[in-house]
């Protein structure tokens, strides 16, 4: 994807801010996906050293309309109108100047000022020099005109938000954006490995490389880390005693109640098969919660179940059969197919449909910081076409009295609400009340109808929807009344 620095000797030092506006400079790559890759490449620098650049690539690229917005208070040319190089190196030093307490303002500017030389413009070195000592000067008396400059969040988005959400909550989740987000990981059941012996040991491990673990308030499993780039060197991570999932995900695989449903499927028809699909399933982290689900509940019940998991790309299905293998999941199988495709031999045959289904990422800006200054309104309208393309397959995998799990990880009623409405409308499914698989402090009024936002600034995580309805029961069109009929 990138190439930087070349041929240059370690011993003699790495240019850290080199490798940012580098970095910035590169097109046509997401920008987790560029982080973890230059991460990886120049693993021989020390913690430290990683996180600065982590922090100022992404700081950068996450507050890039309010550095726009400052730089042009103090520059004669606007940010549209300057080269590339410039462009860049004047938003990632004034985002140091702001925003990273450690960096004395000269350095920012001096360190500026020498890239621009090693970039072959040093005819603009009083341009850049100028422009951000003025900056350092007056960054006490800055004002900002908007809520968007404020934010750095598009017009748009911040209007739509205010029309759906209200202002105050609007506000309260474009600063919940701006936060830290931590990784958040799972630990699982894995035989003769006690979860407290592989807590206990990240916990450790964590712990003396400068690193914390915090156990997340709505999970008793699920934990904050932070301080590593690198969980695969944590203790245990090749036994599969934790995966790394966002609690939203997690609480959407709990809200669809998978072992009640289990548990009354074997009391009140005999069955003993449970079968859940998973059709937009990378990177897999619902399809292997529920399969752990499942697993508990078939030691103490005598059932057997599957998990098929799909998806359209055979990279990320590759990648989830080796999470599922070094996990130990023996009921699990990925398999690549395009979810808008009915595939007959499926219909009428699940009891659990998961359709994670594709949408606009509004929700987790905070790690993808990249998708709030790509994401258009056509394609909004566009993703919504496809969602029902989905889910209209999806409804017809289920069995009577099946569950569809609808999530997405967007804030955005179009594709939210909406599509809950329209699966009720068009299909008549029955949403299931949210509240005995939700912890009490999520139950909302909308978790009684059966689904729930969470917001970040609301919420202790990602912005995700999550909502739960149930197949008619009945072939005479009479609709289950929820939990009472499976």
């Amino acid at each position: 994807m990138i190439e930087m620095v070349q041929g240059q000797n370690k011993t003699q030092g790495t240019n850290q801010r080199m490798i940012v506006l580098e970095m910035l400079l590169t097109e046509q790559v997401y920008s987790h996906l560029l982080v973890r890759e230059v991460l990886y490449k120049y693993n021989y620098l020390t913690q430290q050293e990683k996180a600065f650049i982590k922090r100022l690539y992404e700081g950068t690229l996450e507050r890039q309309i309010e550095l726009d917005y400052v730089i042009g208070q103090y520059s004669s040319v606007k940010t549209g109108k300057m080269k590339k190089v410039i462009r860049a190196l004047l938003r990632m030093s004034v985002y140091q100047i702001l925003y990273m307490d450690a960096v004395p303002d000269a350095a920012a500017c001096n360190e500026a000022v020498k890239l621009a030389q090693k970039k072959g413009f040093s005819s603009l070195k009083g341009f850049v020099n100028g422009v951000l000592r003025n900056i350092a000067r007056n960054k006490g008396s800055l004002v900002y005109t908007s809520l968007s400059v404020k934010y750095s969040m598009p017009e748009w988005i911040v209007d739509m938000w205010t029309a759906q959400l209200g202002a105050e909550t609007t506000e309260a989740v474009l600063a919940g954006l701006l936060k830290e987000h931590p990784v958040t990981i799972r630990f699982r059941a894995v035989p003769d490995l006690p979860m407290e012996t592989a807590v206990q040991a990240v916990q450790q491990a964590l712990t003396a490389q400068g690193g914390t673990m915090e156990q997340h308030p709505y999970l008793s499993c699920v934990y904050n880390v932070s301080g590593t780039d690198d969980l695969t060197r944590l203790p245990y991570y090749h036994e599969g005693a934790f995966v790394v999932q966002d609690a939203s995900s997690i609480l959407a695989v709990m809200a669809a109640g998978i072992a009640r449903y289990a548990d009354k499927l074997a009391v009140q028809t005999g069955d003993t098969t449970v079968r859940v699909l998973d059709l937009c399933a990378a990177p897999g982290g619902k399809s292997m919660l529920a399969a752990d689900i499942l697993e508990q509940c078939s030691a103490k019940n005598t059932f057997q179940y599957s998990v098929v998991s799909r998806d359209l790309s055979a990279d990320k299905v590759a990648r989830m059969l080796e999470n599922f293998d070094r996990c130990g999941l023996r009921h699990m199988t990925a398999q690549t197919a395009d979810a808008t495709v009915e595939d007959s031999a499926l219909v009428g045959t699940a009891d659990i449909v998961i359709a994670d289904v594709p949408c606009s990422g509004l929700g987790v800006i905070g790690k993808k910081r990249d998708i709030k200054y790509n994401i258009t309104q056509q394609a909004i309208e566009d993703i919504t076409v496809l969602q029902r393309q989905i889910l209209a397959v999806a409804v017809r995998y289920l069995k009577p009295g099946g569950r569809l799990l609808l999530s997405t990880c967007t804030i955005n009623q179009k594709e939210n609400e909406q599509q809950f409405a329209w699966l009720r409308e068009k299909f008549g499914l029955a949403p299931l009340s949210l509240d005995d698989a939700l912890p009490a402090s999520l139950h909302t009024e909308t978790t009684k109808n059966g689904y729930l936002q969470l917001l970040p600034g609301v919420h202790d995580t990602d912005g995700f929807f999550i909502s739960v309805l149930c197949r008619q029961e009945n072939s005479d069109g009479e609709q289950s009344d929820g939990e009472q009929g499976i």
